[in-house]
């Protein structure tokens, strides 16, 4: 049984010592634990400070690409490198270290395929009080959206098993964190969420520069996400909002009609005979994308057998 632990990391020469220094070195039913890091452009000392310590792995850009594609493309190396179990932890020392073997022991145990850290959000002193309601917001968002119960969808801290990761896909480029709890719950992998510990804040946060920019982003995410793997429900639903406007309003013009034949109320049929119209479309609209997203499930399924025969051959020949 092979662990690997990496780090998505972005000009973190200062506080990646740290973290490293706080990573388990020993696991009970791990064989083997190995270290990778996603160097996302870094301008700094990053590598170097990586290399010197004595990570395993690293995962070079020359340029900055983001958290997301930094961890996909984290993924598919620790793959490559035979990991049965990878985990995801931030560089800036946020989570506590000896908690990995909280969030792989439920794969180890083969209870889950995905395991988040979920944080105690309220009594994590440098989030402010808006920030925690919006991360119980968001959270509360993404559990409607994947139909799960996972308290802290933000959180980064997380393991994933072999199989689950040769079956993710992100396609946003903000961040991995809610699309992947998503696309998990709709395609009924076994997620759980575990109470894990945090360390003092060691630099700000550089995922978002403003809790505007924050907002919009989530939601974004939360939205595509919810239009790729639920796009029937998802345009239903806005497609109900102007049908059922406009057959109101054509009962209504029907009463009046029947009331006083003369009376006119054209403009009242014309603006229902638009509702209804929209209405039908947004649902012709829901009907093509979830066709579409049945033609999706069955390019991820080959991209995964795809993966599946690739990682097994390199597997073999080492």
């Amino acid at each position: 049984m092979k662990v690997i632990i990496q780090i998505p990391c972005y000009n973190e020469e200062e506080t990646l010592e740290i973290a490293l220094n706080a990573l388990p070195r020993q696991i009970d039913g791990v064989d083997e634990i190995e270290y990778l890091i996603i160097n996302d452009g870094s301008k700094d000392k990053t590598v170097e400070v990586a290399r010197k310590w004595g990570v395993h792995h690293v995962v070079n850009f020359r340029r900055n690409k983001g958290l997301a594609f930094g961890f996909m493309a984290g993924i598919d190396e620790a793959l490559k490198q035979g990991a049965d179990i990878i985990v995801n932890t931030d560089a800036d020392n946020q989570y506590c270290g000896d908690d990995i073997e909280t969030l792989v022991r439920p794969i180890l145990e083969e209870r889950a395929d995905i395991v988040i850290g979920a944080r105690p959000i309220d009594s994590i002193s440098h989030f402010s009080f808006l920030k925690k309601k919006l991360q119980h917001l968001g959270s509360w968002f993404v559990r409607v959206a994947s139909n799960t119960d996972i308290p802290d969808a933000p959180s980064g801290f997380r393991a994933v098993s072999r199989d689950a990761a040769m079956r993710l896909h992100v396609i946003n480029e903000y961040t991995y964190t809610l699309e992947t709890i998503i696309q998990a719950g709709r395609e009924k992998m076994a997620i759980i969420s575990v109470p894990i510990r945090t360390n003092a804040e060691l630099r700000p946060s550089r995922l978002f520069h403003s809790m505007g920019s924050y907002i919009k982003k989530s939601a974004m995410t939360i939205i595509r996400a919810f239009m790729m793997y639920m796009p029937l429900k998802f345009f239903g639903i806005i497609g109900t909002v102007p049908f059922t406007l406009g057959f109101l309003l054509g009962v209504r013009y029907l009463f009046l009609l029947a009331a006083d034949p003369h009376a006119g109320h054209v403009q009242s049929l014309i603006l229902a005979a638009i509702l209804l119209l929209i209405g039908v479309q947004t649902y012709v609209i829901g009907l093509h994308a979830d066709i579409m997203a049945a033609n999706r499930k069955m390019i991820e399924e080959i991209k995964y057998h795809v993966k599946k025969m690739e990682y097994d051959k390199q597997g073999k020949e080492e």
